[in-house]
């Protein structure tokens, strides 16, 4: 195996082994310090922001040139818009534990990191295929989100891509359209919304790589 491949394999099982350590961390605390050791769906581990954590892991162990160029085109289009994005509207990141509130900070600036070092990664898918497959995967993740959070419903409050049925929209710009043209209507928006944006960062990608 090439050097340069072990090591960029190994700085994305690092982030990702860091990032489930300190996910443990935080479902601990939110728990047992401040929910009085009652689980809070709400902050499931499966948001945007969390799946490039399972992907991290899921890196070094792929076998497939072909799998692990999308995975990395995954995160350098969504996980590092979902970073970006992020710091627009910042209401969400802010905890009654100041330590949890800069665990959220210091999480999406992995992401960013993390972003630019895929992108940068030879192995990574920068061609338009590449990008078609990253977005089959993010509909699979909101699938996913979504029998989360139908199955989960009953057991308490959960959101998971900020696309339940039964939460109106709460982020900015999209809540404005919901209020308009109704909750479904924002939802979809709101998924178009960051395929287009992840399409941009591909495109992108694509004339920096073959600037090179």
């Amino acid at each position: 195996m090439k050097k340069h491949s072990m090591k960029y394999k190994n700085f994305f099982f690092y982030c990702g082994f860091l990032m489930l350590l300190s996910e443990i961390w935080k479902q601990y605390c939110l728990t047992y310090i401040i929910n009085d050791q009652t689980y809070n769906w709400w902050y499931f581990p499966f948001q945007l922001c969390s799946i490039p954590m399972y992907v991290c892991l899921i890196l070094p162990w792929c076998n497939s040139p072909r799998i692990r160029g999308v995975l990395l085109a995954f995160l350098m289009d969504f996980g590092l818009l979902g970073g970006i994005f992020t710091f627009l509207d910042t209401t969400g990141m802010y905890y009654s534990l100041p330590l949890l509130t800069i665990h959220s900070f210091a999480w999406h600036i992995l992401l960013i990191l993390i972003g630019v070092r895929a992108g940068l990664c030879k192995e990574a898918d920068h061609s338009l295929a590449g990008w078609v497959k990253c977005v089959c995967l993010f509909l699979a993740c909101c699938l996913a989100a979504t029998m989360f959070n139908l199955l989960f419903h009953p057991y308490g409050k959960i959101n998971m891509f900020y696309i339940s049925p039964y939460y109106a929209m709460r982020q900015v710009v999209f809540r404005d359209i919901a209020g308009l043209l109704g909750n479904s209507a924002g939802i979809l928006l709101y998924i178009l919304s960051i395929i287009t944006g992840s399409g941009l960062v591909h495109l992108l990608w694509n004339r920096l790589t073959t600037a090179r």
